[in-house]
């Protein structure tokens, strides 16, 4: 869910650009047995797009720890942005995707008539505002500024952020896709949308910003003790998940990935990785 995308060459220069800008995906391979309804070779590599933090890493991680017992060949491709990888998955040029929410998905479907479906929940991370100009949400006062996501569903998630903090009031019956129309009393803050890879650069422009977890991470933000307010875990409905074009869910490969993003080393490793709580697992512990 970044702008122009880049594949990158590895993990290390990806986190570099975790906020940069990028270009394009790589070519449609004809010989590759990833469109819908198409059998998949289980022996041959699984390629999965995903964004640099935490998506890559936890692929990473897998890859390097966890695939080889499975029989998995894995192979990571990292995206700056959260158009290319749906677009990949959709035309074949990988496999899988692992870097967005359902409702981001729904939407991105719906705008762009593509058949990308969920797999398997992974991890969340929290959605959080923050401030280098003020230290509590009491001290946000009428006339300072505030950037929020402009894209339609991490806008609306923002909102209900503010507005489950008495941050501002929405009007009866705004949802998920609630915009700054949508504010029945904005309690006098002004409101600036951006998209959402460039909020946590220009932080120091505005008195508060509503950051996404993953690019709170790559801005060395700390959710758990910068964030002036953060969404809690519990029931979350943003969380991130393994997804790929419809038709190809029973991939054997699939099915492996899906099993090892699930398990206990897996868990533990986000936990251990990521302990200030700016990534959370989305799925219990596993019973032996």
């Amino acid at each position: 869910m970044r702008t122009p995308v880049k594949i990158s060459a590895s993990l290390a220069a990806a986190a570099a650009l975790t906020l940069g800008l990028g270009a394009c995906s790589a070519p449609s391979d004809p010989k590759k047995e990833t469109t819908a309804g198409r059998k998949a070779d289980p022996a041959a590599t699984l390629t999965v797009a995903a964004s640099p933090t935490p998506h890559a890493l936890i692929l990473e991680y897998v890859k390097d720890n966890l695939a080889a017992k499975e029989g998995l060949k894995l192979d990571v491709k990292v995206f700056d942005d959260y158009v290319q990888p749906n677009k990949a998955t959709e035309h074949g040029d990988v496999d899988a995707n692992f870097f967005q929410h359902k409702p981001y998905l729904d939407d991105f479907n719906k705008q762009n008539n593509t058949h990308i479906v969920p797999v398997v929940n992974v991890e969340i991370e929290p959605l959080g505002l923050y401030s280098k100009k003020v230290e509590k949400l009491s001290a946000l006062k009428p006339g300072q500024t505030v950037a929020v996501p402009n894209d339609a569903t991490n806008e609306g998630r923002a909102l209900r952020l503010l507005a489950d903090n008495g941050v501002i009031e929405l009007k009866d019956g705004a949802g998920s896709n609630a915009t700054l129309a949508d504010i029945k009393d904005t309690k006098g803050l002004q409101f600036t949308e951006l998209e959402a890879a460039q909020i946590a650069p220009r932080l120091d422009g505005f008195d508060a910003a509503v950051i996404n977890g993953n690019f709170a991470i790559g801005a060395k933000l700390k959710p758990s003790t910068d964030a002036l307010a953060l969404e809690k875990g519990e029931g979350n409905p943003y969380a991130n998940f393994l997804a790929v074009k419809a038709g190809n869910e029973n991939d054997p490969r699939i099915a492996k990935l899906s099993k090892l993003l699930n398990s206990d080393e897996v868990k533990q490793f986000i936990e251990s990785k990521f302990g200030d709580g700016s990534v959370i697992p989305a799925f219990g512990a596993v019973k032996s």
